[in-house]
């Protein structure tokens, strides 16, 4: 809007932004699509602003001015000036007189600012112009690497097609050699059927003399120029081709193919075989047969055909096939008629050169000697050992008696020897304890109290002591008590071929008191002098040997086995194997409770490391390396559990006749979960629980070992609903809470004989009660009446004894007995009454009976049942 002033004739142009316009051309393109679809879309070019024609692209903006009035469009642009003079000049005019205004301060930073904004877009279309360029040339490079590469293909193909026909040139000729000139001819014409590719302008020509084929290119003048045959590697001799596998070269393969080394070796070894019929020397072995094998194996360690070795069996009568297992004989039969030597080992022999290594009499040296104190419950054997080691065992024992093997060494005071003692149990059930212990000894006290005499378990010990061929000193104890008689011992012992000193024999005898340390030197002084004689000696630098006299599972440190080692030194880290179980010695520990490095030989220690708790009387041994120490377990473990089941299965047959005899036998069986603190322990329980089976009620142990009773011990025996017993231990608190839910009945002991007179208590329960028959009377049937309601009613007199209501008759007719069953109805006269004495006359009525005759006897008695006991 342009508005005039008053007076001066001005135009006022309204204050507005100025920009530069975009050089942008646009359009209109049409796209098609499928389906008959178009699309209208705008299209726009962008131009560059440049200045004086050929000018560079930078180019410089001149601001335009603003006309005050409506001025052409071609009218010049002015510049507008820079910097503001200090005296303006006169307002400029246009050619028609026209005012111009000139540009105020923020009008020119603006335009400036559009300017710079150009320029920065123009270097950018500058840059992507350059890498559209960049991209154009490398596309080129790699369209050119491409043609080159191509090219060389195309060269090396025409190289390859020149060996080729090299190749079947020579072929030809040789062809012509070996076969004659028809033959060639004939492979010659199937070989030009072919279509062959040829290179542009390059023909081939095969004359038809020995020339090779000739490469003619044609000039520009259509001038022919041969040119000579490429130069070639192959070898003038004929060899086998190598190459390219192509399809003339697949198809003349035959005409040059040669036989291979192998086929010609295996053609020389078919004709040496032809012409010479020597037989072959057959390779005799020594063949190595264990208890059973396969014949695939005893084939292969002979070295023969497992065929041959079916077809020797086949006439023998048997039938095998290859995976079948034989045994050791016919193996050996088998392996000496196919000319073998025979060699046949047993499992058992793993435990070859484990134990009894002969020692070098050099090298040994004098051990302590090793005292067995055995005699009967009772009788101070403990005491005794504890007043010569100065100790207290017998106050931590469960009602007064040692239940458990012990192990305890104690020095001499007067010649400062060690002395090894082995303590053992007198109770009766201890009894494979006492021969444990009398088998690891070399002497054994036998301990006899003075006012007791010779008991049981005293006459055991001897029978012991004379089975392990050891030397006996008989120690009588007790003599400070006011009916000890000294002289009955000796007297006693007489008996049973035990002769002391005293009386002429040649065992010794001392007379001991326990409660006052009375003759306890002079009892160490036999023993020394005992040792002595028996001149013991061993080697302690060989591996060790020794004998498991106890063994247990401890909550903390796990399995533990007490040791008294025999022979050799045990050291912490050897590799050990005691009956199925092995380990690595992690500690040692002696009887005091100390912590030592190793143990010398007739030393009694802890022995922690084994993988399971061995058993008591198992022998351990050091072995070289594990592997084989899982050989021996393995064996063990096999054995035992062979013999486990013999055991229990004994002579089993087929299902029937376990049946038949479950049926006539009858027997009840006592399920018993045990659980005891050491394996001697367990043993000895074992033992007196099996001696209180009969034919008719026997203890079936589920599960017995040693460790407390776990939550598996409770599942067990609710599945069998068994009884849990707990041998001086515990249940923990998970298994205890379970036993509590499912209720199982956990007994806990600490006394054996308290549980074995449990255990026969409630075994005595499962017996049938026997019925005992107590005669009342008899009567005789004098009338018989039939009454309406009641039935058959029989008039009797009773002739002796008594007959009472409700007791059990017989009706014998003919001294036969026809029925048996209760009386229902005994009256006197009108009225009901319990018993009818002898002579008097009596109505009976039987109960659902009613066949009775005059002249038969009614037999009257009582069945008792009286409950038995083991």
């Amino acid at each position: 809007m342009v508005d005039k002033a008053p007076g001066d004739r001005k135009l006022s142009v309204p204050n507005k932004t100025l920009t530069l316009k975009p050089r942008v051309e646009t359009g209109t393109v049409k796209q098609s699509f499928s389906h008959g679809r178009t699309k209208q879309v705008v299209v726009e070019k962008r131009g560059k602003r440049r200045i004086g024609g050929d000018a560079p692209a930078t180019e410089t903006h001149a601001p335009e001015p603003v006309l005050a009035k409506a001025a052409p469009a071609a009218a010049p642009a002015a510049k507008a000036p820079l910097a503001r003079p200090a005296a303006p000049p006169a307002p400029p005019r246009s050619s028609s007189g026209v005012v111009l205004r000139t540009l105020t301060e923020d009008e020119r930073s603006a335009r400036a600012s559009a300017l710079a904004d150009a320029k920065v877009r123009d270097m950018e279309e500058r840059k992507l112009a350059e890498e559209e360029a960049r991209r154009r040339n490398s596309k080129e490079g790699i369209e050119q690497a491409e043609r080159e590469a191509a090219e060389a293909r195309r060269k090396a193909e025409e190289e390859r097609h020149r060996a080729d026909e090299e190749a079947k040139r020579k072929a030809e000729l040789e062809a012509k050699k070996r076969f004659g000139e028809a033959e060639a001819k004939t492979a010659a014409a199937a070989r030009a059927a072919l279509p062959a590719a040829r290179a542009p302008g390059i023909a081939a020509d095969i004359s038809d003399e020995d020339e090779g084929p000739r490469q003619v290119r044609r000039g520009p003048g259509g001038v022919v120029r041969a040119a000579a045959p490429p130069k070639t590697t192959a070898k003038p001799s004929p060899q086998k081709q190598r190459g390219r596998l192509t399809l003339v070269t697949a198809l003349n393969a035959d005409d040059v193919r040669e036989r291979s080394i192998a086929s010609f070796r295996r053609r020389t070894q078919r004709l040496k075989g032809h012409a010479s019929n020597e037989p072959k020397e057959k390779l005799i072995r020594e063949v190595v047969i264990p208890e059973a094998i396969n014949i695939q194996e005893l084939a292969n360690r002979m070295s023969e055909r497992a065929v041959d070795v079916i077809r020797l069996l086949m006439k023998q009568g048997a039938m095998h096939k290859i995976t079948d297992v034989i045994d050791a004989d016919t193996a050996q039969l088998i392996a000496e008629e196919l000319g073998h030597t025979v060699k046949r080992v047993a499992a058992s022999d793993v435990e070859e050169g484990l134990f009894d290594a002969v020692d070098n009499s050099t090298d040994t040296e004098p051990r302590s000697p090793v005292v067995t104190v055995m005699g009967h419950v009772d009788h101070g054997k403990t005491s005794l050992l504890d007043a010569l080691r100065h100790a207290n065992v017998v106050s931590g024992e469960a009602g007064g008696i040692t239940q458990h093997i012990g192990a305890y060494q104690v020095t001499s005071p007067e010649s400062g020897k060690k002395i090894t003692f082995i303590d053992t149990p007198g109770h009766a059930a201890f009894t494979a304890m006492r021969a444990r212990g009398a088998k690891v000894t070399d002497i054994v006290i036998l301990v006899v109290a003075a006012d007791d005499g010779v008991m049981p378990q005293t006459v055991e010990a001897i029978h012991h002591a004379k089975a392990a061929k050891v030397p006996m000193i008989v120690a009588i104890n007790k003599i400070d008590k006011p009916d000890a008689r000294p002289e009955r011992v000796r007297t006693e012992l007489l008996q049973h071929e035990v002769q002391v000193e005293s009386l002429g024999g040649d065992v010794v005898d001392v007379e001991v008191s326990a409660k006052n340390k009375t003759n306890l030197d002079k009892l160490l002084e036999m023993i020394a002098l005992q040792a002595e004689l028996l001149d013991l000696k061993t080697n302690a630098e060989r591996p060790a040997e020794g004998t498991v006299i106890e063994a247990k599972l401890d909550r903390g440190r796990g399995p533990v086995a007490t040791v008294l080692v025999q022979r050799g030194t045990l050291r912490v880290g050897d590799i050990v194997v005691a009956g199925a179980e092995m380990g690595r010695v992690r500690a040692l520990i002696n009887d005091q409770g100390a912590t030592i490095d190793e143990a010398g030989p007739s030393v009694p220690v802890e022995v922690l490391g084994f993988n399971g708790p061995p058993e008591a009387g198992d022998r351990l041994a050091v072995v070289d390396n594990e592997a084989r120490a899982r050989e021996v377990t393995s064996y063990r473990a096999h054995q035992k559990r062979e013999n486990a089941a013999a055991s229990i299965s004994g002579m089993r047959g087929s299902l029937e006749q376990m049946m038949s005899q479950l049926k006539t036998s009858g027997r009840k069986d006592f399920p018993l979960i045990i659980k005891a603190d050491v394996q001697g322990s367990l043993e000895a329980i074992l033992g007196s629980l099996e001696k209180l089976g009969t034919e008719e009620v026997a203890a079936r142990i589920l599960h017995a070992g040693v460790g407390g009773i776990s939550e598996s011990d409770v599942t067990l025996a609710e599945g069998f609903n068994a009884a849990i017993i707990g041998f001086s231990v515990r249940a923990n608190k998970e298994a205890a809470a379970a036993a509590k839910r499912n209720g199982i009945e956990i007994r806990y002991y600490n006394i054996i004989y308290d549980l074995v007179d449990d255990v026969k208590k409630a075994m005595s329960g499962l017996l049938a009660p026997t019925l005992r028959e107590t005669m009342l009377g008899n009567a005789l049937i004098l009338e018989v009446f039939n009454i309406s309601k009641v039935g058959k009613v029989a008039g009797c007199r009773v002739t002796d004894g008594t007959v009472e209501r409700g007791a059990n008759v017989r009706l014998i007719r003919d001294n036969v007995v026809v029925h048996e069953g209760k009386l229902s109805t005994l009256k006197r006269f009108k009225d009901e009454v319990k018993e009818v004495q002898s002579g008097q006359e009596c109505g009976m009525a039987f109960e659902n009976y009613g066949d009775m005759r005059v002249g038969d006897v009614i037999e009257c008695y009582r069945v008792e049942t009286i409950q038995r006991s083991l």
